[in-house]
């Protein structure tokens, strides 16, 4: 499974064959070897591009807001980015796996991180509406604040959808029901991360961006670009049951 809070699909043949041909490149390029740890799942294939894309919109981030005066409100940037940098993790992590062990192993971490991603994405969405209420500021007009709430819900609607159907599979009448519905919410994870990235960059547009971070639009989206060209080749074709 490969999706920002996703399950991995036991139905397929049991060796994993039909799930390491990538959507971009050779069959194998982004598989876990059977001798491989998790960990090597950070780098294999084009994660290696992901990861300088999203460690650098992260530093892009943590640094302009560092080399101000640290306010309350400069747990929100921090906490998101921190949020979209988890997801990120826990998206390249399970890609690569094509056998139950691998898939079994790596959901529990996947779980693990998106959870951790969830609580901190919360954690930002409460700095900042302690904020607005604190300053009589007003809610939700700008884009980036609309897009943020958007993203806010899906992702929580996503993490409970991701783990019903992994851990309590009977909520949806059978385990052959939850398994059928894994290909869309890995697709709505993808969705989602290019949504997170989206909204980090219309975040450069807001006035506090401009007045105090000055994080540069064309740096986001260069990071963004660089993140998703690391992450979607590495997509599983078979897994979104195409």
């Amino acid at each position: 499974m490969d999706s920002a809070t996703g399950i991995p699909e036991s139905r397929n043949q049991d060796d994993g064959r039909g799930e390491d041909e990538p959507l971009l490149g050779r069959v194998g390029d982004a598989s876990q070897q059977e001798d491989q740890g998790l960990q090597f799942n950070f780098v294999i294939g084009t994660a290696v591009i992901a990861q300088v894309g999203i460690w650098i919109l992260a530093a892009t981030i943590w640094a302009s807001v560092f080399v101000q005066p640290l306010m309350l409100f400069s747990a929100h940037p921090l906490l998101n980015s921190a949020g979209i940098l988890l997801t990120t993790q826990a998206i390249l992590l399970l890609q690569p796996t094509h056998t139950p062990k691998q898939k079994k192993q790596g959901t529990n971490v996947h779980a693990v991180l998106n959870l951790t991603s969830i609580l901190t994405l919360i954690a930002a969405l409460v700095v900042i509406e302690y904020n607005k209420i604190a300053h009589s500021g007003a809610h939700f007009e700008s884009p980036h604040a609309i897009l943020g709430l958007i993203t806010y819900i899906l992702f929580f609607l996503q993490a409970i959808v991701g783990i019903a159907q992994y851990y309590t599979p009977g909520l949806f009448g059978s385990t052959d029901n939850a398994r059928s519905i894994y290909k869309y919410h890995r697709m709505s994870g993808y969705v989602l991360l290019v949504l997170s990235l989206v909204t980090i960059a219309a975040a450069t547009q807001t006035g506090f961006n401009k007045n105090v971070l000055h994080i540069q639009l064309w740096a986001v989206v260069a990071a963004s670009v660089t993140t998703l060209a690391g992450v979607l080749p590495r997509i599983k074709k078979q897994k979104l049951g195409l």
